[in-house]
């Protein structure tokens, strides 16, 4: 498929995808929201309706108790008894220690002449023949009072009963204590905007309101009329949109306004609103968002299929390559290694030539017996560069022998010296003194170590150092040999795959990805093991941990590396 198809296909998931996700999600959050904003709507006014009621039967019963106090009292004492100031005092007195509702008490004759007083007031003998509330309770025993100022020049309302006795009428009158009244209807304010107040039918008010005005003022832009039970409604007040609750009082014709402000009473709906609308839109953006990511995973996938098996021929091209390699190189060390026999057998017959007395008499003795020894050891050099060809092409079992770590490091590093010092890059060496002597193969030591410090080198580039560093650990009966550079260090995503065959950060035709592999098999062959910490710019630590071993604790041979 060209590139052209992959587009078609992306786009086709993408628009498919979209829409059979979004379209229902949009259905969910309208539903949710309007059921929700039914649901809570109910419950607000059903929760408004509630207060005004509970408020309407609390100031009922508060008038009733009122009544039922006045009531009892002229009933139960005498015209003569509460015309007495002094026993009219004790009643009042005995009254307020009950219930501080009355600011005062009074009798009032059948002619209107307040005749005994008890109160903060100087009302006594003042006529209220020609008061408006005078006929009412004459006319019908019982009269709750508007708000009025009357003598006293101060807003207020009272409480009378008309007493028959005999042939005698009079008048048992309390002042309500307007405080305490307020206090009572005022209790239904609910949030920074909720009000409640008492009008009665001409729409003056009878109590002190929390915004809208003074106690006595009218409210025309109030809209009453009669009904029975409590009115929830939703309208406008001083141009703003407010919820009423509204209830007239049983004992007297008054109407009970509960006010509240929708916007405080619909905060948590709106904030439900706003808190759908986020999921909703948070949903859509994940939703779009996943669709693009799963959409180009899986064309990447089908994209990345494609180059994997382009890869994996290109592997098998070069596993056949590298085994042709070891066939050619086990082929190569086979040769070499007839001529080093005959170099070797030729070596040990001039040994046994130098021990004859002529030659040891020539004067060039010494030159003979060190070149000798320099053939010999080069023979056996050549021997092990044979020996590592060989196990290129198949596995060996390594050699044991006494192994100084320090100083197969420092012939390996010597090794590079001119390479790095070309480089500018210092190669730094800490080895560790109680280094003791393991058993171990050097030459594939050397191999490991090379190998390490040669992509350090090509890591570092230029003008950077390397460091060294051999330590015993007494402890774990180990050997660890610590190799850092300063390189640019190994991206987190690739560490985990830096031990992999083929796998290399070189550019292409400049590694093939099999050192660093070949290293960890003959590091876990000698019994260790090797790892490896980088970070993005601090450079990269390869730490090789060694056991020591003595002869009699070498490992026995494993037959992967029999041949």
């Amino acid at each position: 498929m060209g590139e052209k198809g992959y587009q078609k296909l992306y786009w086709k998931i993408v628009t498919t995808t979209l829409s059979f996700s979004l379209i229902p999600l949009f259905v969910l959050g309208y539903t949710i929201y309007h059921q929700f904003k039914v649901s809570y709507t109910a419950k607000i006014m059903e929760s408004l309706q509630t207060l005004t009621e509970n408020r309407r039967t609390a100031i009922d019963l508060f008038l009733d108790e009122r009544l039922s106090q006045l009531h009892s009292l002229a009933y139960t004492h005498s015209y003569d008894q509460l015309t007495d100031e002094d026993y009219l005092n004790r009643v009042f007195t005995l009254i307020q220690m009950r219930a501080k509702s009355f600011v005062d008490l009074g009798i009032i004759s059948q002619d209107g002449d307040h005749v005994a007083y008890v109160g903060p007031y100087q009302l006594k003998n003042l006529n209220y023949k020609n008061e408006s509330w005078f006929p009412e309770v004459m006319l019908r025993g019982i009269y709750i009072s508007d708000v009025f100022t009357g003598f006293r020049k101060f807003p207020h309302f009272i409480i009378a009963v008309l007493r028959r006795e005999g042939d005698r009428n009079w008048i048992l009158r309390a002042t309500i204590d307007t405080d305490i009244f307020d206090n009572l209807v005022k209790a239904a304010q609910v949030g920074k905007k909720g009000d409640a107040f008492v009008v009665n039918r001409d729409k003056t008010l009878q109590t002190t309101p929390r915004f809208s005005g003074e106690v006595m003022s009218k409210l025309e832009q109030l809209e009453l009329s009669k009904f029975s039970g409590t009115r929830v409604e939703e309208g406008t007040f001083e141009g703003e949109t407010v919820l009423f609750g509204m209830t007239w009082l049983r004992n007297k014709e008054w109407l009970l306004v509960v006010k509240e402000d929708p916007g405080e009473e619909f905060s948590p709906l709106l904030h439900a609103r706003f808190l759908v609308l986020s999921i909703l839109t948070g949903g859509i953006l994940a939703i779009i968002v996943g669709t693009i990511f799963l959409t180009r995973l899986m064309v990447g996938q089908l994209i990345k299929a494609d180059r994997e098996k382009a890869i994996l021929d290109s592997n098998l091209m070069q596993s056949s390559k590298m085994a042709a390699l070891g066939k050619l190189a086990a082929g190569i060390a086979h040769e070499v290694n007839n001529p080093l026999a005959v170099i070797k057998e030729k070596v040990g017959w001039i040994k046994d030539l130098l021990e004859e007395e002529e030659l040891a008499k020539s004067e060039n003795f010494q030159e003979f017996e060190e070149a000798v020894v320099k053939i010999d050891q080069h023979v056996d050099r050549a021997k092990r560069v044979t020996h590592r060809l060989l196990g290129f092409a198949r596995r060996m079992e390594p050699m044991q022998e006494s192994v100084n770590v320090n100083k197969v490091l420092e012939d390996t590093i010597d090794f590079l010296r001119n390479e790095a010092h070309y480089r500018n890059i210092t190669i730094r060496t800490e080895y560790a003194e109680d280094l003791p002597v393991t058993t171990s193969d050097s030459a594939q030591l050397q191999q490991v170590f090379l190998n390490i410090l040669n992509n350090g080198i090509d890591a570092v580039g230029r003008n950077g150092e390397i460091s060294v560093v051999t330590c015993h650990k007494v402890r774990e009966g180990q050997i660890s040999v610590s190799i850092s550079d300063t390189g640019p260090g190994i991206p987190s995503e690739q560490i985990n795959q830096i031990f992999d065959p083929f796998f290399t950060t070189k550019e292409v035709g400049k590694g093939t990805g099999l050192g660093l592999s070949i290293s960890y098999s003959i590091i876990e062959k000698l019994g260790g093991n090797i790892s490896v910490a980088s970070e993005p710019g601090k450079g990269t630590t390869f730490t090789i941990i060694l056991p020591i071993m003595v002869p009699s604790q070498t490992p026995p041979m494993d037959p992967r590396w029999a041949f």
